[in-house]
């Protein structure tokens, strides 16, 4: 009974590492096909570059965050040792801090700032 639970697991966490990866490469083409389609309809190179770099970063920010739930289902339910465990939080934390990196090259800010710019917008029209 346990060789098929740990089978499913290992099915289960490959299926959502392919897909983190799927999501990146699907992402990246489309993004490029997105460009390109500014470009031809007269956009300028600058907003066509913006609107890339943007869909690229959302793409690679979904992408990892598959890639991190896979890390995690492996390291807990697979093999659950200290190394592992050890691993997995450096997996996090690089993976964390690239996350943070792209938020704020695409929004512009920090996460936690995220809020401050709506709440200003919405008590000026309320009032």
């Amino acid at each position: 009974m346990d060789d098929w639970y740990f089978l499913a697991l290992k099915v289960t966490t490959r299926a959502i590492e392919v897909g983190g990866i799927a999501i990146i490469v699907l992402g990246i083409l489309g993004s490029s096909v997105a460009v390109l389609w500014q470009i031809l309809h007269g956009h300028s190179g600058s907003t066509a570059f913006n609107l890339y770099r943007s869909n690229v970063g959302r793409a690679i920010l979904l992408g990892l965050e598959f890639l991190v739930a896979a890390d995690i289902i492996n390291t807990v339910a697979i093999e659950p040792t200290l190394q592992s465990l050890l691993i997995l939080g450096g997996i996090v934390l690089i993976r964390t801090f690239l996350s943070f990196s792209l938020e704020v090259e695409i929004e512009g800010r920090w996460p936690w700032d995220r809020h401050k710019g709506e709440s200003g917008s919405s008590s000026r029209q309320t009032a």
